[in-house]
C-alpha cells in the first residue's frame, strides 16, 4: 500500500496509515575502452548520500519498462590508418528517463495556491518542475458540469440534456445554457461583430502552424506527449494502494473518513524529497499547522512517481553523464542563424557526433545544424573548414543583427557573431555626415550597418563569393543605394579610392582583418602627394583591428602601425576587444591618418 491519509477533526489530530517503499539501486555511467571499441554502461550502485539536491541522473531509477538497464549507448570506432575514426552509435534517448519517488499532499484545487505559498520552503523546488502537479481524472465537479449544462427538471430525460449539451435544442423551445449559447456566438460572428465565411477564412488566414505542428508530430510518432500535443518532459503518477477494495478504515482515521472519494476537484503538492518515506507524524510541525488552519475537510499523504525524460536534462548533465570523467564538458559554441558552430578540442573528436546530437537536441528550433571547425582560417578568403555533426547540411543561414538580416553561407564566406558588440560600438561613432570605407567588408556586417546612418558605404572584399552576399543582403534590406561595392585587393582597393574624386568626401576608414590589417597601412602613404595647397582635404579616421600575443598587446601593436606607416608620432588610441585564445588579444586602434604620411612618398612612386 503506498497512499496515506489524515483527517483532522477537532480537538486532536489522528494518525496516518503508512507504509515504507523499497526502491532498486541507481545506475550511474561509466566508460572503458577495449579495442579501438568504446561502450557506456549503465552499472547498478548505491546511491551516494553525498549527492547535491536536486534531480541527478545518479539518482532515481530507470523505469521498469525500459529495454536499455546494461547498455546506453556504443562507439564504434574504426581507424583508417591516417587517424581519422568512423563513428557510428545509436543513441537511446530512454536510458535518461529516471523515476524519482516523492511523497505529495493531495488538497482541494480551491486551496493549492494558498497553500503552495505558505508551504514554499517544505516543496519539491525542482527546477522546471512545477510544485502543484494534477491528479488524472480528478478535473472536473459534478456541481460545475450542472451549472453549465444547466439543471435537469422531474420531467426532464437523458436525451433532452444531451440535445441541450450538443446545440440541439434550440429549435424545440428549449434555450440553451449560457456557455452554449457564446459557443454558438463565438462560431457565428467574429470579434468586430461581422458574420464568420468558413470558406473565407480557409482561403485568407490558412493555418499553415497547425499543419506544422501535425506534420512533426506525425514523424516523431507522438512520442511523449501530452494531451496538448506538446512534448512533455515530466510526468507526475499517483501510485494506487494496494488494500483490498472495501477494506474499512474508519477505526484507523475515524469515522468521518470516507475512503478516497472526494468531491470536487483536487490538487497535488509535491513535498520535498527528504519527505518521500516519511508519514504524516514525521512531517514538519510547520506543515501541520499550515494544514490545520487551511483545510477543514480530508486530505492525503500519497506517494507519487515523477518520471523525468531525456527532454528534462539539461545539455551539460546529458554530456556529464555519457563522456569520460577526465574530459572538460563542451558547453560554449557560437550561433549563426540556426547554425551552432563549435571548437573542439583534440579529446573531444572521438565522441563528436554524440556531442552534436545532443547540443542539437537540447537547443530546438532554434538549432537546425550543429557543426565543428577543422582546422584555423588560412586562406585569403578567410573561409573556415566545417563539419558537420548533425542536423541538416545546409550552411546557408540568414543572420538578424541590429535589426538587419544577412545572409551567409559558412561554407564560403566568415561571420562572427561574438563581434557583434564591438561593431555596435564602432557603428555608435559615425554620424549622418560620414562617409564609411570598409576595406575588408565580408558580407556586409559593418558596410550594411552603417549604411543606415551615415551618408555613403564604400565597401570591398577579396573573396566573390562575400560580394555576391553583400550585394544581396544590401538589397534585402533595402540599402543598395547607399552602398558603392568593390572586388579587389584590400592595397589595391585604398590606393584607387583615395587618388580618386572621392577622396575628400571619405571620413571613417574600417580595416577589420585582424590577422593582416595593419600590413596594408603603407598604403595610405601618399595619398595626397600631388594635391594642390589650395584644395582642402579632410584625413579620415582609421580603424584598424590586429592581435597580439606579447606581454603588453597596446605596445605592441602600436609599434605595428607606426612601422607600416613609417611614422613615429602617431596619435592612437587603443583597446581591447576580446580574448581570442589564452595569451591573444583582439585589438582595436583608432587614429587620424597623420598629414606627414598622407603627403608623403608612395609605396608605388608613379
Amino acid at each position: 500500500m503506498v497512499v496515506s491519509k489524515l483527517n483532522f477533526l477537532k480537538p486532536h489530530t489522528l494518525p496516518i496509515f503508512h507504509r515504507t517503499l523499497f526502491f532498486p539501486e541507481v545506475p550511474i555511467f561509466s566508460v572503458s575502452f577495449i579495442n579501438f571499441t568504446t561502450q557506456i554502461h549503465a552499472h547498478i550502485q548505491t546511491p551516494d548520500p553525498e549527492l547535491s539536491y536536486g534531480p541527478s541522473l545518479r539518482k532515481g531509477t530507470l523505469p521498469p519498462t525500459s529495454t536499455s538497464q546494461t547498455s546506453l549507448r556504443t562507439f564504434i570506432k574504426e581507424d583508417d590508418g591516417g587517424g581519422v575514426y568512423d563513428d557510428t552509435y545509436s543513441f537511446n534517448e530512454e536510458s535518461f528517463t529516471r523515476v524519482f519517488d516523492v511523497a505529495a499532499i493531495r488538497v482541494p484545487s480551491k486551496d493549492c495556491f494558498v497553500l503552495e505559498n505558505r508551504l514554499r520552503g517544505h516543496l519539491l523546488n525542482w527546477p522546471r518542475i512545477r510544485n502543484i502537479a494534477r491528479v488524472p481524472g480528478d478535473d472536473f465537479d459534478d456541481e460545475e458540469v450542472k451549472k453549465l449544462v444547466g439543471t435537469l427538471n422531474e420531467g426532464d430525460s437523458l436525451i433532452s440534456l444531451k440535445r441541450r449539451m450538443h446545440g440541439k435544442a434550440e429549435g424545440d423551445g428549449e434555450p440553451l445554457s449560457p456557455v452554449l449559447h457564446r459557443e454558438k456566438l463565438v462560431k457565428t460572428f467574429d470579434s468586430v461583430g461581422f458574420v464568420n465565411f468558413r470558406n473565407l477564412a480557409k482561403m485568407t488566414r490558412p493555418n499553415s502552424r497547425k499543419k506544422k505542428m501535425v506534420d512533426n508530430e506525425e514523424r516523431s510518432g507522438g512520442k511523449n506527449k501530452d494531451k496538448a500535443g506538446r512534448k512533455s518532459f515530466s510526468v507526475v503518477e499517483v501510485i494506487e494502494d494496494g488494500l483490498i477494495e472495501g477494506e474499512d478504515l474508519k477505526g484507523l482515521l475515524g469515522e468521518d473518513f470516507h475512503g478516497r472519494k472526494w468531491r470536487g476537484p483536487t490538487r497535488l503538492l509535491l513535498l520535498d524529497e527528504r519527505y518521500s518515506t516519511k508519514c504524516a507524524e514525521e512531517l514538519p510541525e510547520a506543515i501541520k499547522v499550515v494544514l490545520k488552519e487551511n483545510i477543514s475537510s480530508n486530505f492525503e499523504i500519497v506517494r507519487c512517481r515523477l518520471t523525468l525524460f531525456y527532454d528534462y536534462w539539461q545539455m551539460d548533465e546529458i554530456l556529464e553523464a555519457m563522456l569520460p570523467k577526465d574530459i572538460i564538458i563542451p558547453s560554449a559554441f557560437e550561433t549563426v542563424g540556426h547554425v551552432a558552430h563549435l571548437n573542439l578540442r583534440d579529446e573531444h573528436i572521438p565522441y563528436k557526433k554524440l556531442i552534436g546530437k545532443v547540443i542539437l537536441d537540447k537547443n530546438k528550433p532554434k538549432i537546425k545544424t550543429v557543426v565543428n571547425k577543422i582546422d584555423s582560417i588560412q586562406n585569403d578568403y578567410r573561409t573556415m573548414q566545417l563539419e558537420v555533426l548533425a542536423g541538416n547540411h545546409s550552411l546557408v543561414t540568414t543572420v538578424v543583427e541590429n535589426g538587419l538580416q544577412f545572409q551567409v553561407d559558412l561554407s564560403t564566406v566568415y561571420w562572427n557573431s561574438r563581434l557583434a558588440t564591438e561593431r555596435q560600438r564602432l557603428l555608435n561613432g559615425f554620424t549622418r555626415r560620414d562617409v564609411v570605407c570598409d576595406v575588408f567588408s565580408g558580407v556586409g556586417p559593418i558596410a550594411i550597418s552603417a549604411a543606415k546612418i551615415v551618408k555613403r558605404v564604400y565597401a570591398n572584399d577579396l573573396n566573390p563569393q562575400a560580394i555576391e552576399y553583400l550585394e544581396r543582403n544590401s538589397v534585402l534590406n533595402k540599402l543598395e543605394k547607399k552602398i558603392r561595392v568593390f572586388n579587389m585587393d584590400g592595397r589595391r582597393f585604398i590606393i584607387s579610392l583615395f587618388t580618386s574624386e572621392k577622396a575628400p568626401s571619405i571620413t571613417q576608414v574600417v580595416m577589420n582583418l585582424p590577422n593582416d590589417a595593419v600590413e596594408f597601412l603603407d598604403a595610405f602613404r601618399g595619398i595626397l602627394r600631388g594635391k594642390t595647397k589650395e584644395e582642402e582635404y579632410l584625413l579620415p579616421k582609421i580603424h584598424v583591428y590586429g592581435f597580439s600575443k606579447a606581454r603588453d598587446p597596446e605596445f605592441d601593436f602600436h609599434e605595428r602601425i607606426r612601422i607600416a606607416l613609417t611614422e613615429v608620432a602617431v596619435d592612437v588610441e587603443m583597446r581591447r576587444v576580446r580574448l581570442v585564445a589564452p595569451g591573444k588579444w583582439m585589438l582595436c586602434a583608432s587614429f587620424i591618418l597623420p598629414k606627414s604620411v598622407a603627403v608623403g612618398k608612395p609605396i608605388l612612386d608613379t
